[in-house]
C-alpha cells in the first residue's frame, strides 16, 4: 500500500509513452485557433492544454507581439510537444482548414450561439477563441459552422479567454475521443 496519496512524478511516468513515442503518436484531429488572443499567458495555457488532450495542433493568429521566451515560461516548455503555427491572417488560416474539411467551431456569445454542451463535435473540428477584449472577430465568426457559448449563471459575462478554452476544449476533445 502506497503512504502517500498523492502521485508523484514517477508514478504518474509509468502510464505515459516514452518522448520519442509522444512525438509520433497520433494525435485528435482538433485544431485551437487563437483569433488574436495576445497575452503570453492565454497563449501558453493553450500550449499546454493542446498537450494535455494531444491535439493536432494551435494557431496563433494576428501580430504576435509577446517574445518567445515568455510564451516558454507561460507555457512550461510544453511547446516542444505540441505543433505550434503562426499566421498573420486568423480568416486564411481558417479557410484553409474549411478547405482540408474541417468543421469550425467559434467560442463567442452571438444572436445564433448554442450552449457548447449541445453540439456533437465531428471528428476533424476547429475550435476558434478570440482576444481579450473584443472576442471571436466578424470575420472568423461569418467562416464558421457554429458559434459556442458557455452559460454563464452569476452575474459576469464572460470568462477568461483560456479559461473558456479549457472548457470547450475538454468536452470537444472527449466527445472526439470517443468516437475513436
Amino acid at each position: 500500500m502506497h503512504s502517500k496519496i498523492q502521485l508523484s512524478k514517477e508514478d504518474l511516468r509509468i502510464s505515459k509513452p516514452t518522448r520519442d513515442e509522444y512525438l509520433t503518436k497520433p494525435k485528435i484531429p482538433l485544431v485551437v485557433v487563437l483569433d488574436n488572443v495576445t497575452n503570453s499567458y492565454n497563449i501558453g495555457a493553450f500550449i499546454r492544454l493542446a498537450d494535455a488532450f494531444a491535439i493536432d495542433k494551435v494557431i496563433v493568429c494576428g501580430a504576435l507581439t509577446i517574445s518567445d521566451k515568455k510564451m516558454k515560461k507561460a507555457s512550461r516548455n510544453e511547446a516542444k510537444w505540441v505543433c505550434v503555427e503562426y499566421s498573420d491572417n486568423t480568416t486564411s488560416s481558417l479557410q484553409t482548414l474549411l478547405d482540408e474539411g474541417y468543421s469550425v467551431y467559434s467560442v463567442e456569445l452571438c444572436h445564433e450561439s448554442v450552449d457548447y454542451t449541445d453540439v456533437t463535435y465531428p471528428a476533424k473540428c476547429v475550435l476558434v477563441l478570440g482576444n481579450e477584449r473584443k472576442g471571436v472577430s466578424e470575420a472568423a465568426l461569418k467562416l464558421s459552422h457554429q458559434q459556442i457559448h458557455i452559460p454563464m449563471f452569476g452575474m459576469g459575462n464572460s470568462l477568461n479567454v483560456s479559461t473558456a478554452g479549457a472548457i470547450v476544449l475538454a468536452e470537444c476533445a472527449n466527445q472526439i475521443r470517443k468516437k475513436k
